[in-house]
């Protein structure tokens, strides 16, 4: 399976979560085996050589990737979590939404000062997210040695937001 194909295996959702919204449902790439194996070894691929010590993954959908992408890599995996969801002592970070604000959390000791990190998530959209788990971990003092993601909304434009880093998408729509 190439690549390109894989667009073939994301379905689109009408109006979800709002009307005039195309939703890219990566559940039906999930389900089929061959698609979801193409879509890590095309992340591990591009990343191979970077040395990566930790994959951090956004909740909830970059919890699937970045684990699966960790242990291809042999990095250990940090979840970035929603408030509250955490159970020791964490750093967090409160961002603006399109409809109001959030907050993600992290373990105050998940990352080790100047390790090489990789932030893993599924889709890159306006790019608000992200941008925030990188304020979060940047306390952390650690080197982000790039944002990964399987889909990217071009339109979008969510890389404005971190063009402080190397930014990488299996899939471009």
């Amino acid at each position: 399976m190439k690549i390109t194909e894989l667009k073939k295996h994301i379905r689109d959702i009408p109006n979800f979560p709002q009307e005039g919204i195309i939703f890219k449902d990566i559940s039906t790439l999930l389900q089929n085996k061959d698609a979801f194996k193409k879509s890590i070894d095309a992340l591990a691929r591009k990343f191979k050589k970077e040395r990566i010590e930790y994959i951090v993954g956004v909740e909830a959908r970059g919890f699937i990737f970045g684990s699966a992408l960790a242990y291809k890599l042999g990095a250990g995996f940090v979840p970035v979590r929603k408030k509250g969801k955490l159970p020791y002592k964490t750093q967090s970070v409160t961002y603006q939404l399109e409809y109001g604000s959030d907050t993600l959390e992290i373990h105050e000791d998940a990352l080790k000062p100047g390790a090489r990190v990789l932030i893993v998530d599924d889709l890159l959209a306006t790019g608000g997210t992200v941008k925030a788990v990188v304020d979060l971990i940047k306390a952390q003092g650690v080197q982000i040695v790039g944002v990964a993601f399987l889909v990217e909304l071009q339109f979008l434009k969510g890389k404005d937001k971190l063009k402080d880093f190397p930014i990488y998408s299996v899939i471009q729509y």
